[in-house]
């Protein structure tokens, strides 16, 4: 063994657990930062072969990993916009240059747009609802957009779809063909009439008077006019044709549709969208008539008070006029091994090559865990076993520094045999 290999292991040993020192100064200054995962430094030998009369001193290399799959405790806040995960998963996030990451820091606040952003700038990202119910992108990050919430924004939804559910009396008159609603004459008559309330894209009120008329023994037919354009004080005839007008036949055995009936009625909303109204549950009995469901979308103007987020990711707005609307859907991220995941500055992660590559999901379905709105997930650092560690690390680089120095002890020794 040779002195100068000597001090080289001391300086190893000192370098290691300089490392480790600095892990641990990581974990204590971030034990309070929300979603961080703490690290740890490993150390591996170095060694050198030896022959049978000299050793050769190696030394110690080290490792950083990072506790990215261990979660930390959950801990409550008053903010519905502050989400943390129970389980696995991470949150889609973005940067301003349009980079995606994924995190466990959901400490997110609206900025001026409305976007939600956490306390290190990543903008949350989810999948709109704008054109239909979402679904997740398994194999990558496309389709995703920032979560805004502008609150006080005044909106309005038109109406496109609908649900008409009513018993039709059986012991109904027959009304001749030029007496039933669709003709739009003054001595109009029909078996039953109800009006349901449908919205323009403006958001204006459009109420449409509903006429349904036995035109023959379990044939029915169902005719729809604005009631804007009806006569003063007597409805027929209306100033325009009819909007739709549908004909039910009816299982005289069973008081069900057929099968070979039709199940829907179209209406063009005068300044809005084609309103489709579900008429699958209509029945034909031996009682009076009744309606037992009538339920159109859409939405006057009104303002969002408030934003919730469900368990399974959906963000949804609650109106000022009571009603809610969703507005989008928050997946989550995973990798096969999240402990490899590279860690960059912010509290984010990316896919490395150990980490295998990320699939996405939402909450609560497979093995992704739930969406806790109102609440933040703490570091999972113990600051007693960090502080353990410091203690540890101190005395073994104190230790290895003896090595040091007792090995330029015999430098001098030897160094100074011939004076």
């Amino acid at each position: 063994m040779s002195l100068y290999g000597m001090m080289r292991t001391g300086v190893s040993g000192m370098n290691a657990q300089a490392n480790r020192l600095s892990s641990v100064s990581d974990n204590i200054a971030n034990s309070n930062t929300t979603g961080y995962k703490r690290s740890s430094t490993e150390f591996s030998s170095l060694i050198i072969p030896s022959t049978n009369s000299n050793y050769t001193s190696g030394g110690v290399t080290t490792t950083v990993r990072n506790a990215i799959s261990q979660q930390g405790d959950l801990r409550f806040t008053t903010s519905s916009n502050d989400l943390a995960i129970n389980g696995n998963g991470f949150f889609i996030v973005q940067d301003a240059d349009g980079q995606t990451f994924m995190t466990r820091a959901g400490a997110f606040t609206p900025d001026d747009e409305g976007r939600l952003v956490n306390a290190a700038g990543f903008q949350l990202m989810g999948y709109s609802y704008a054109n239909g119910v979402p679904s997740a992108n398994a194999n990558g990050f496309g389709g995703l957009e920032a979560v805004s919430v502008k609150i006080n924004e005044t909106t309005a939804a038109p109406s496109k779809i609908g649900i008409f559910s009513a018993n039709l009396p059986a012991s109904a008159d027959i009304v001749p063909a030029a007496e039933r609603p669709s003709q739009n004459a003054a001595t109009a008559k029909f078996s039953a009439k109800s009006s349901l309330l449908a919205y323009d894209n403006l958001g204006r009120e459009v109420l449409l008077d509903v006429y349904s008329t036995k035109t023959a023994n379990n044939t029915w037919e169902v005719t729809i006019y604005n009631q804007a354009d009806a006569a003063a004080n007597t409805s027929f005839p209306y100033s325009s044709p009819a909007l739709a007008t549908q004909t039910l036949s009816f299982d005289g055995t069973t008081g069900q549709l057929t099968a070979a009936s039709p199940k829907n009625i179209s209406v063009a909303i005068p300044g809005g969208q084609n309103l489709t109204i579900d008429l699958a549950k209509m029945t034909q009995l031996g009682e009076e008539y009744t309606v037992s469901k009538a339920e159109i979308d859409g939405s006057g103007p009104s303002t969002i008070d408030t934003v919730e987020i469900a368990s399974d990711g959906t963000v949804f707005a609650q109106f000022s006029d009571g009603s809610i609307k969703d507005l989008y859907r928050i997946p989550l991220a995973s990798v096969q091994s999240p402990d490899q995941l590279n860690v960059l500055p912010g509290n984010v992660f990316s896919e490395s090559t150990l980490s295998g590559s990320v699939q996405v999901g939402f909450a609560g379905e497979g093995s992704y865990g739930a969406i806790v709105s109102g609440a933040l997930e703490s570091s999972n650092v113990d600051v007693a076993e960090e502080l353990t560690n410091m203690i540890e690390s101190q005395r073994s680089y104190t230790a290895n520094s003896k090595v040091f120095q007792t090995g330029a002890d015999l430098m001098d020794v030897l160094v100074n045999l011939k004076r």
